[in-house]
């Protein structure tokens, strides 16, 4: 039986706030990185999604929010870095005029891939085009080892994943300095309440790279490691096993004040296919938009309008935030120290 929203929120009040535990504001610094989710459509529905995402989902980015999205990476040259996520992004509307538009402004583009989906049918002339274009993949592979990736993200998801990286392989990444494969690693959601922090990220990127290399023949350039954060479908598992609450105040237990200089929120907006702006995807994903100052939520068009992408003066932080902060941290790209 699930735990009632009244019971939650008692238990929920035991949790220090996230900006108190850090006893100021957490701020903004100056906007690098641009996160944009293209929709829920998904070939997989992972037991970990935080998105939610799925085959059945239709929400996708608009014809309209893309050209907004194209004149705001036109616009801003201190944009560095053009983050493509999902859903699966490849298959959401947009995804290439995106890519197209960030590579001929000179950004880097990253594509957090599933790498099932270059199996799907108009899809299987993706390696090449992410090779064509110099994208840097991001690749869900949440254990090293078949059994667990299956249970997490479904049948046959593991064979698929290593057929995919042996194309990417093929085609120069893991080799070649400006074809990026990185892995990332999620935990098994828990059974109990004898949780454990994400293991060492380096130790487990050389068990990575020995068992698949010596297994596959494949290779990587980096992984990283990734707390899951109680929102999404983990959320709905832990509060159906009467953990949500429990699993928070693990989270608290461990935070590490060391890693808030390094969190992700602060030099990135995510954008939504909606044209909302958040601080962070997990934001995102809570509907906890970022503000201006007088409280107004922030759109694409404002910051257009603005013609400045530093608006944000304080994030909006909750409960799940100790996420990023417990243990080494954690962030898109892993590990924070």
């Amino acid at each position: 039986m699930t735990q009632s929203a009244s019971t939650s929120q008692f238990f929920l009040s035991e949790i220090t706030p996230f900006q108190k535990k850090l006893n100021r504001p957490l701020t903004k610094q100056k906007i690098t990185i641009l996160q944009i989710n293209l929709g829920k459509r998904c070939n997989l529905a992972c037991n970990h999604c935080h998105v939610e995402a799925g085959p059945k989902r239709t929400e996708e980015l608009s014809s309209e929010i893309c050209e907004q999205l194209i004149e705001l990476i036109h616009c801003f040259p201190q944009i560095k870095t053009v983050d493509l996520t999902g859903g699966a992004p490849e298959m959401n509307y947009g995804f290439k005029p995106l890519v197209e538009a960030a590579r001929k402004a000179g950004k880097e583009v990253i594509v957090r891939s599933n790498l099932t989906i270059f199996f799907e049918t108009g899809y299987k002339d993706l390696p090449e085009y992410l090779a064509k274009y110099q994208l840097r993949v991001i690749a869900s592979l949440p254990c090293y080892l078949e059994n667990n990736v299956d249970r997490q993200r479904g049948a046959g998801v593991y064979q698929a994943s290593i057929k995919a990286i042996q194309k990417l392989n093929q085609l120069g990444y893991g080799k070649k300095q400006d074809l990026i494969l990185d892995l990332v690693y999620n935990p098994q959601l828990p059974k109990n309440d004898n949780f454990s922090l994400t293991p060492n990220q380096v130790s487990l990127e050389r068990d990575y790279k020995q068992y698949l290399e010596e297994n596959f023949q494949v290779i990587f350039n980096r992984l990283f490691a990734i707390t899951n954060l109680p929102i999404g479908r983990v959320k709905n598992y832990l509060n159906n096993n009467h953990l949500y609450v429990p699993y928070l105040k693990f989270l608290e237990s461990h935070h590490n004040s060391s890693t808030v200089s390094h969190l992700m929120c602060r030099n990135q907006l995510s954008i939504d296919y909606l044209g909302n702006v958040y601080d962070c995807d997990f934001n995102q994903m809570e509907n906890l938009p970022a503000t201006l100052p007088n409280g107004e939520a922030l759109t694409i068009v404002k910051l257009l309008e603005a013609g400045n992408l530093d608006l944000i003066q304080e994030i909006k932080t909750a409960a799940y935030c100790y996420g990023c902060t417990a243990g080494s941290g954690s962030s898109c790209e892993g590990a924070l120290i």
